[in-house]
């Protein structure tokens, strides 16, 4: 998914990030955020959970029983109390946040860069298109592309790539519309040429 996140939830993924790697290097890290990412695609799916974990109504002290009753021994302590920690701070609804955050911090210690593959339909990426655009960012940055296709239906046809937060877009649609534009540009200058003629009595 498109890494999206802001400079809070950066502090708390690089405070989790820390204390696992601290405790078990890359290979704890990954496992942590493993788990913090089955609890944030839990909350997309459950909007009960949602709710639970974002809503100001409940109060932090009952959340937190709640959330020893729900996750005690069913995730690592380290995240449990993680967990606790994000509660007394308010901040349980930017989990999602957080979780991209830490992934972008483990790709980069992984020598691995997120590159988000949008085309107007799914059946568009085909393998030789994807290895192609595996090779050349390979190529580019020195870093090994982890691809996540989407499908966008407004393009009508070609490819976006959104690298970490720079955008290459070769859609059809786009070329279109920089194409119109072109058109329109050229004509407003034409039209601005020919008033100035006129204005300075020329034929």
């Amino acid at each position: 998914m498109p890494q999206e996140y802001d400079e809070v939830a950066g502090v708390y993924a690089r405070s989790l990030y820390e204390l696992a790697h601290e405790a078990g290097g890359l290979d704890k890290a990954e496992e942590v955020y493993a788990e913090l990412d089955a609890i944030v695609e839990m909350s997309r799916a459950d909007p009960r959970l949602r709710e639970f974990l974002s809503s100001p109504i409940l109060g932090k002290g009952a959340r937190e029983q709640a959330l020893r009753s729900a996750f005690e021994n069913r995730v690592s302590d380290m995240l449990l109390r993680f967990l606790l920690v994000a509660n007394d701070k308010g901040r349980l609804g930017e989990l999602s946040n957080i979780a991209s955050a830490l992934d972008a911090m483990l790709q980069k210690a992984h020598g691995r860069i997120e590159v988000d593959v949008y085309t107007a339909s799914a059946d568009q990426i085909g393998e030789e298109l994807l290895e192609g655009v595996v090779e050349k960012i390979r190529s580019a940055t020195g870093k090994e592309p982890v691809l996540h296709k989407y499908s966008d239906p407004s393009m009508i046809g070609g490819i976006k790539l959104l690298i970490g937060d720079q955008l290459i877009d070769g859609s059809v649609a786009t070329r279109l519309r920089r194409m119109r534009e072109g058109i329109v540009g050229r004509g407003a200058v034409g039209l601005r040429a020919e008033a100035g003629r006129f204005l300075d009595g020329g034929d």
